[in-house]
């Protein structure tokens, strides 16, 4: 009886944990994402409007195009591609937020054929 008990109590309290998603907040600002690449940590500013993301990396800036799918996901897809793997639109998907960053994931918005899908995560920081 006690072990139906515990498991009950167990029960109703994960069932009444969500995840805070207030992705409204993250629609628009400046951010800074912090990412690895070749074993070397690396910082990239972002600014993100209604219909653009402006990428800013070593010293050079990158545009992209944004089209919501609801207020927690995007498609993403560089205006000016510099190679046919640019070319590809990106899909991202908040999938938590806190009072200043978001946790996210994103992956290509079409699965090639006869190639795993890679979903990557990250967590961005609204600074502005």
């Amino acid at each position: 009886m006690k072990v139906f008990s515990a498991l009950l109590i167990l029960i109703l309290l994960t069932s009444c944990y969500s995840v805070e998603r207030k992705c409204s907040d993250f629609k628009t600002g400046t951010f800074e994402f912090t990412y690895t690449l070749d074993g070397i940590e690396q910082t990239t500013k972002f600014k993100r409007t209604e219909d653009f993301n402006i990428d800013y990396h070593e010293g050079k800036a990158d545009s992209s195009s944004i089209r919501w799918i609801n207020d927690c996901e995007f498609i993403l897809k560089k205006l000016h591609p510099t190679s046919n793997s640019e070319k590809d639109a990106i899909h991202m998907k908040i999938l938590n937020t806190t009072a200043d960053s978001y946790t996210f994931e994103y992956k290509l918005a079409v699965k090639r054929p006869n190639k795993p899908l890679n979903v990557e995560h990250g967590v961005a920081k609204k600074i502005d």
